[in-house]
């Protein structure tokens, strides 16, 4: 059985959340400082992820009922969220157990409590754009311009706070310097459509919707920003009582995760039109069908969380100016079960770049 939730941010819930996040913690760290027991399959399983491509795998897994044929007993229930920062506070208020997250949101977290969470598998290289209005062609023509992300401290507003710096360009208001704008993905569109923006660094398939329904023109595709055009747009996150306690658990879930994947490979017909069934299923208009070939050519669905990207990662948060200090990621990734379900399926295992100790 599958129980679809809808996550809302109202004020109020808003201020219900920060609550919840210094008590998740605080939990958190009591309960971790010995390993849980194996408690056996768990009752359920509370899977968080977006409504967008770049979280395809979440889509297909549950559309398709991947996930649900492994786990068995164990009952999948969903939430979807706009942001990674959102769904942390999700996971450390204990609402969900295992999350699709951005890697910004995913090594904050991991800031927070370093016991209190692993990522234990990748989901999404590539798949985010700097989109902008027409005849903006370099990146001194966005100064006095408004550009959008999807949160403060999310994956996409790190990559374009630290491009910023590194193209010399201030954040802020007025005609020196370049506005960044927090705001949900789809109000985005919106706005750049009635010109209260002018461009976002966005997910897909927000950035194609931009560039299709929008008439924006892409500036930037993050992939040249990186060794071989991979980074890690989208990791799955776990809490780690619940790795600890549900490990036959955690083991469907990522066999769930490897078969959805497989499918993208062997039938990416099939698997785009699950994905895009999956939006609706979640709450959010299907794509049209341009939108959604644009969104899929930019994403590749890749258990690796290519671990070893983190390090720099951490280090761009700092730069971007929405962390003090780098965080240590050593111990962050929890990848063995993930290599099992890999071996399993006669695919190469992952490599965890020595960040799976401390």
């Amino acid at each position: 059985m599958i129980r679809h939730r809808r996550r809302t941010l109202p004020a109020v819930i808003a201020l219900v959340v920060a609550a919840l996040v210094l008590a998740g913690c605080s939990r958190a760290q009591e309960s971790s400082s010995t390993p849980a027991a194996d408690a056996g399959p768990a009752p359920e399983l509370r899977l968080g992820y977006f409504p967008n491509i770049t979280h395809a795998g979440a889509l297909i897994g549950v559309q398709n009922g991947l996930f649900a044929q492994q786990l068995g007993q164990t009952t999948l229930s969903t939430q979807t969220f706009n942001a990674g920062p959102e769904e942390t506070s999700a996971l450390f208020g204990n609402s969900i157990d295992i999350g699709f997250i951005g890697s910004g949101p995913a090594i904050n977290a991991y800031k927070q409590n370093p016991e209190g969470v692993r990522i234990i598998s990748g989901a999404t290289s590539g798949g985010a754009q700097l989109v902008v209005r027409p005849g903006i062609t370099s990146p001194q023509q966005l100064l006095g311009k408004k550009i959008a992300t999807p949160q403060l401290a999310n994956t996409q507003d790190i990559a374009l706070k630290k491009w910023l710096k590194d193209n010399n360009l201030p954040q802020g208001t007025g005609p020196g310097a370049v506005e960044v704008v927090n705001i949900d993905n789809a109000r985005a569109l919106d706005a750049y459509k009635t010109g209260q923006l002018d461009g976002g660094w966005l997910p897909e398939p927000f950035a194609s919707r931009f560039v299709l329904e929008g008439g924006a023109t892409p500036l930037l595709d993050e992939k040249t920003l990186w060794p071989n055009g991979q980074f890690p747009t989208t990791v799955v996150i776990a809490r780690t009582d619940y790795v600890q306690q549900h490990p036959a658990t955690v083991s469907a879930f990522l066999k769930g995760l490897v078969t959805a994947e497989n499918l993208a490979q062997t039938d990416p017909n099939a698997a785009k039109a699950a994905a895009n069934a999956g939006l609706s299923a979640a709450g959010s208009k299907p794509l049209a069908q341009n939108v959604l070939d644009r969104a899929w050519s930019e994403v590749s669905l890749n258990p690796d969380p290519l671990a070893s990207t983190f390090p720099t990662l951490a280090q761009n948060a700092v730069a971007a100016g929405t962390a003090q200090s780098a965080t240590d990621v050593k111990g962050l990734f929890a990848l063995g079960p993930l290599n099992e379900a890999l071996q399993a399926a006669g695919r190469p295992t992952v490599d965890p770049a020595g960040l799976d100790t401390k």
